[in-house]
């Protein structure tokens, strides 16, 4: 387990090999449960089901921006917990109200741009703009964010998880892994594809009730026709 934790730092740095390198510390049985829930998400995760991907985003987002955030307000002397603390919070959040997440994902970066354009004196003045109007952009295109996001992470578990199901084929699964862009750019394509599927094919959670409930007004519409022509002796 400490082994896996400390490869999963690799993520905190531009470092692809790392990325890549972690299939080698799963198990196969975990390779084949990882990349068949990577398949789920590139297929459906931008649905009801994306607060299961806003959990653990909303983690990493806490983990990444705090510092960056309280770092450019000149809060250099805050509890250095904090970023736990702020990841546990957007964890909740995300698992309770994933749109709160697509919020703070886009609204985060964009108020440090906004804040780095205003200067270090007034970065305030320029975060809080930013910030608030890169939220609500993020939150009103919530579904094609959501989706998005679900196909990106969905391809690179189905990646990911495939190289370790099919570690037992040492030379050429090292092979591949020894060309990790190769691995990112096949991650990327089927983002892309799961993404234009997500986005412009699969129904939002909307149309998908409105046809459940067309479907369970037909039935009862057939039945009282069965119904009625039993009554009646109608063949």
């Amino acid at each position: 387990m400490e082994g896996f934790l400390q490869a999963l730092k690799s993520y905190q740095t531009f470092n692809p090999s790392g990325w890549v390198g972690i299939y080698r510390l799963l198990p196969m049985w975990s390779g084949v449960v990882i990349a068949a829930v990577g398949v789920v998400l590139l297929l459906a995760g931008g649905g009801r089901m994306f607060r299961l991907v806003a959990g653990p985003v909303g983690a990493v987002l806490g983990l990444v921006w705090t510092g960056a955030v309280t770092q450019r307000l000149g809060l250099m002397d805050l509890d250095p917990r904090l970023p736990t603390f702020v990841a546990a919070g957007l964890m909740a959040l995300g698992f309770l109200f994933p749109p709160a997440i697509t919020f703070v994902g886009a609204g985060v970066p964009l108020g440090l741009v906004a804040g780095q354009i205003a200067g270090q004196t007034d970065f305030l003045l320029g975060f809080g703009p930013g910030f608030i109007v890169g939220g609500i952009a993020g939150a009103l295109l919530h579904r094609f964010v959501s989706g998005i996001v679900a196909s990106a992470v969905g391809a690179w578990l189905l990646v990911i998880g495939a190289l370790a199901a099919l570690h037992q084929f040492g030379s050429v699964v090292e092979a591949v892994a020894s060309r990790p862009w190769g691995v990112i750019i096949a991650a990327l394509l089927f983002a892309l594809a799961g993404s234009v599927y997500q986005i412009a094919v699969r129904p939002s959670p909307e149309e998908s009730d409105q046809q459940k409930a067309e479907r369970h007004r037909e039935k009862q519409r057939q039945a009282e026709q069965r119904a009625l022509e039993k009554r009646w002796g109608v063949k």
